[in-house]
């Protein structure tokens, strides 16, 4: 049997209320043994104070500082469309299951490494980027869950580079720390259940990924 097996993947849009309850849902139904979150520490702490990054200290970090305040930025646009702030249905994962005794894991690897490695991403994507995140006001913000396949494979597209660092490569990260959970709680008993919080983009790529491998009991 496949890891996957002993994991329930919850692929979230970062910015829709229904994500939040889906969330509690799952967990409350599950019960699991452990749930997994896609974050680092940093992310995790930033997000339970509320902390926002301001421009002024975006400038003083530098390139690393301006492109986090971007994202940030984005997040927040597409938040007040969607009616939810970003990252509350990780907010809500960690918070409930510390509520009911559950352990947390934060399996994403440092942002701070995938800040990096985007300021390394070719010139034209940069520029392409740079443009669509400026015209952001002047599009029609109407997405539903159903359309965010289509949405992927476009961005996958026109920006390979950026795909690569924000999506695949991390996808390897979490499976792998994924799997080092239920390795450790297998050592204790038979039966697993682990409940992973991951944004919708990384949830096929997670499943196949866990797909492949089978636990060492």
């Amino acid at each position: 049997m496949s890891y996957l097996r002993y994991v329930r993947v919850v692929g979230t849009v970062h910015v829709l209320p229904e994500s939040v309850k889906e969330v509690r849902d799952v967990i409350l139904g599950e019960n699991p043994d452990a749930v997994a979150i896609e974050l680092d520490y940093g992310r995790l702490v930033a997000l339970l104070h509320r902390e926002e990054l301001r421009l002024t200290q975006a400038l003083r970090l530098g390139k690393i500082g301006i492109l986090s305040y971007i994202l940030q930025e984005v997040e927040k646009f597409l938040g007040k469309d969607f009616g939810a702030l970003p990252g509350e249905e990780m907010i809500e994962a960690y918070e409930l299951a510390t509520s009911l005794g559950i352990p947390v894991y934060l399996i994403d690897q440092p942002v701070q490494v995938t800040l990096k490695k985007l300021l390394s991403a070719p010139r034209l994507e940069k520029l392409r980027g740079i443009a669509e995140v400026l015209a952001l006001p002047l599009l029609s913000r109407e997405v539903e869950i159903e359309s965010y396949t289509a949405l992927e494979q476009e961005f996958k597209r026109k920006y390979p580079y950026f795909y690569k660092v924000l999506v695949e490569e991390r996808n390897k990260v979490m499976a792998k720390n994924i799997m080092m959970i239920v390795d450790s709680l297998l050592l204790r008993k038979r039966k697993v259940k682990v409940v992973a919080v991951v944004g919708l983009g990384h949830k096929k790529g997670i499943e196949r990924l866990l797909s492949r491998y089978t636990p060492k009991r």
